[in-house]
């Protein structure tokens, strides 16, 4: 059978199941609920049939891109760089997001009128099956809608310092997973940061509750180099977006 058959017959027999539930008065709100911020790689496995993929030549088309930025870009890069780097390791996570990241996702500017999508800042979103529940606040999310997001496409998390203070890479897994079952999707891409390191992520649905996900190597953002790739890699996904859009349009 089909697989998108296959969960549309899935989410109709969860969709049935919670109608009986509630006939016969039975409490919904017993099945086990998850944090995006809290969840952990054991959560994902009890959850889910999901696996590490170390074939990173998914990134090619991603990472390898030729999009050119002009001199200005450049400058302004350098000087984000000059005004941070120094103080990075010791920012909280808001005085990271406020003095660093924003500026590079405001200078990338993910928002479109014309497109009706724009980026989302701490945006409540859920998930929900017949045995848990994925729920909380999301760091960063591009989506389609400009007063309240429709359908999520590209997630950043976590805007960490260290990653002794949470783990964000099974956080955006979390997230990703409940992006691709919403909008039910076969791939969906994110990035998750800790300092000044950034990593690219893909995740790709492969069955019914199974999943393989793909990490790219890491990029220091307190480099020229790797800041300026960072900033191309963003706009291919802006880019992207656009497209996605303006096909199901």
């Amino acid at each position: 059978m089909n697989t998108e058959i296959e969960l549309k017959l899935i989410k109709e027999i969860e969709e049935l199941k919670r109608k009986v539930n509630r006939l016969e008065g039975k409490d919904e709100n017993k099945i086990p609920t998850y944090q995006y911020s809290k969840i952990r790689d054991i959560d994902l496995k009890k959850l889910f049939d999901i696996e590490k993929n170390l074939d990173d030549s998914i990134f090619d088309e991603w990472l390898n891109n030729k999009i050119e930025i002009d001199n200005s870009i450049e400058i302004f890069l350098k000087s984000l760089i000059k005004d941070n780097k120094s103080l990075i390791d010791s920012y909280s996570e808001e005085d990271l997001k406020v003095n660093f990241i924003i500026p590079i996702l405001n200078k990338v500017r993910f928002k479109s009128f014309e497109k009706k999508i724009r980026d989302f800042y701490e945006l409540q979103i859920s998930y929900k099956t017949s045995q848990f529940k994925l729920s909380g606040t999301v760091d960063f999310v591009v989506s389609e809608g400009l007063v309240e997001s429709k359908k999520p496409y590209f997630f950043i998390q976590e805007f960490k310092r260290s990653e002794e203070y949470g783990n964000p890479r099974p956080q955006l897994l979390a997230e990703l997973i409940s992006a691709v079952e919403l909008n039910d999707w076969k791939f969906i891409k994110g990035a998750y940061i800790i300092a000044g390191i950034w990593h690219f992520v893909i995740l790709e649905r492969l069955d019914i509750g199974k999943y393989q996900y793909y990490i790219s190597q890491y990029f220091d953002s307190t480099r020229i180099s790797d800041l300026k790739l960072i900033y191309k890699n963003l706009l291919f996904v802006k880019n992207e977006i656009i497209s996605m859009v303006e096909e199901t349009n």
